[in-house]
């Protein structure tokens, strides 16, 4: 997360700009600056990118989203990773000519970027290219053609990500985003997903520890109400599951969170299905994740917080702590939460693998890597638990913060994960737990 930003100091864009007539005009030189007017309104035509399908290289967490970005709200922004280079694309979904780009930046900024055009979001033209820029609201005048636009950070202001309030593209060209039934733009985030809250704790692990009961530290178990040791695909499909929707029988887990010793559960918990992270080209290839699929994120033997480790503690209505790798210390009135992003590409053959990692993996410079050529939907889990304050007070049944990691028994029934992701993931559409927008 960066840092803490100040209440924009500026209007968004796409409210009518004010212009003097040409008459106004005239009467001004002949009257002399003494004289007052009031300009005339003219309503300015919305950016070319608004409420357009858009995908980054990173977001920092489910509250900054890309889809942020091209929103026409200044009060949401996109927030990366804390790496270079980052990149946020927008599809205008068709040839545009492109004259203008306006970045509100938000004060996580990038000294050094690029502005891009493409015809196929594969092939890149720099249209606008600095190594000196300071952050704020920045209009930017350009000249290129293109039905992609991509703004392509190499150096960050900040030890932070890059952050974005508004990232507007003008010209002429483009479509213009359909319309849900109520008159609305579809949200264009490619997500569906699902509220399972805490179901029960059990030292058992069915991924890791198989058939063996009482042989892994603590579990804290969310929707299938039986996961235990022995746990199999058809026990899962035959149990009762809590989550919202009820078709999901998968199952999730992780190390149970202590504060002084006192074991403690999250009471908002949701798994986020994305296609987030890769190219829109690739999101339109995501195939839905194979029944019976086990996937372990984050490293519960880790002894110290590293570039491996893969999830984020922060606190929910506190931006203004620094997420961190291990606990951090949250205000009072505000809660501790997880973060933690499981890996999107799969080998196409393995349910599981010896390491319980290596039929999986990351996507690199936005695609899946040759080894594992399948994309999924991206699982998100995000945890917030009703404790704050002194970190010392907290462990994880693994150990620290930085042990943290997540299970999951993919057991969705094959139509209804095939569906959202036709519906909902390809399409890049925001959809609820029923799976619809």
């Amino acid at each position: 997360m960066s840092p803490p930003s100040p209440v924009p100091r500026h209007v968004p864009r796409h409210v009518p700009r004010l212009r003097l007539t040409a008459v106004a005009a005239a009467l001004f030189a002949l009257l002399g600056a003494s004289a007052v007017f009031l300009p005339r309104a003219e309503a300015a035509a919305p950016p070319l990118s608004q409420g357009h399908p858009v995908t980054a290289s990173s977001v920092e967490n489910a509250g900054a989203p890309a889809s942020s970005a091209v929103d026409g709200n200044l009060g949401t922004r996109w927030s990366s990773a804390f790496a270079d280079p980052q990149w946020l694309q927008v599809d205008l979904g068709a040839t545009a000519t492109v004259n203008q780009v306006v970045l509100n930046w938000e004060t996580a900024y990038a000294t050094a970027f690029q502005i891009q055009t493409s015809a196929n979001g594969t092939s890149w033209t720099t249209v606008y290219s600095t190594t000196t820029a300071t952050g704020g609201d920045q209009t930017l005048n350009v000249a290129g053609s293109g039905r992609y636009v991509r703004l392509y950070t190499t150096k960050r202001a900040t030890q932070y990500g890059v952050s974005l309030w508004e990232f507007q593209v003008f010209g002429s060209g483009g479509t213009t985003p359909p319309p849900t039934g109520g008159g609305g733009n579809i949200v264009r985030v490619a997500e569906f997903l699902a509220d399972c809250p805490f179901s029960h704790r059990l030292p058992d692990d069915p991924i890791i520890y198989p058939g063996l009961p009482g042989a892994s530290h603590m579990h804290s178990f969310f929707g299938s109400t039986t996961t235990n040791a022995s746990s199999t695909l058809t026990s899962l499909q035959n149990a009762n599951s809590n989550c919202n929707p009820a078709v999901d029988k998968s199952a999730y887990w992780v190390p149970t969170l202590y504060k002084d010793d006192v074991p403690v559960e999250p009471v908002i918990t949701t798994f986020y299905y994305l296609g987030e992270g890769v190219r829109d080209d690739i999101i339109a290839q995501t195939r839905p994740m194979p029944l019976g699929l086990r996937i372990v994120a984050g490293n519960a033997k880790a002894t110290a917080p590293d570039a491996t480790t893969i999830s984020r503690w922060s606190c929910l209505h506190a931006g203004q702590v620094n997420p961190g790798k291990d606990f951090v210390n949250c205000p009072a009135g505000t809660m501790l939460e997880s973060y933690l992003d499981f890996p999107q590409c799969w080998n196409g053959r393995d349910l599981d693998s010896a390491d319980h990692k290596s039929h999986m993996a990351y996507p690199v410079n936005g695609q899946c890597p040759a080894t594992h050529p399948v994309p999924v939907p991206k699982l998100r889990q995000v945890l917030r638990y009703p404790v704050n304050g002194d970190p010392s007070h907290f462990r994880l049944a693994s150990g620290a913060g930085f042990t943290m990691h997540g299970d999951f028994f993919n057991a969705w029934p094959e139509a209804e994960m095939a569906r959202r992701v036709d519906d909902c993931i390809r399409p890049i559409i925001k959809c609820g737990a029923d799976g619809h927008p």
